[in-house]
């Protein structure tokens, strides 16, 4: 699906500069943020950084509950169980 939409030339052109810069990204890491919407994305980052629900509700002008519906399905996707484990998953730390 990537290349149907374009983001592999997108993904591959951030690899060479992560690497011109000595920095390294997992293909892991790239295959699972292109698999969220961008709701999810936009959840999913503050959750990693440690925000609670209540907190990234009040950033994106969501309900607790609405963060924590996208919070499920984004657990899902990599069959990730922990906010530690999604941000390994977002950022191959």
């Amino acid at each position: 699906m990537p290349d149907e939409i374009g983001t592999e030339a997108f993904a591959e052109r951030a690899r060479r500069e992560l690497r011109a810069a000595r920095e390294s990204v997992n293909r892991r890491t790239l295959k699972f943020q292109a698999d969220l919407t961008p709701r999810e994305s936009q959840i999913a980052r503050p959750a990693a950084d440690g925000l609670s629900n209540p907190e990234i509700g009040t950033r994106l002008f969501l309900s607790p509950r609405t963060v924590q519906y996208h919070l499920g399905k984004i657990f899902t996707k990599p069959h990730i169980t922990s906010r530690i484990e999604l941000a390994r998953a977002l950022f191959g730390s």
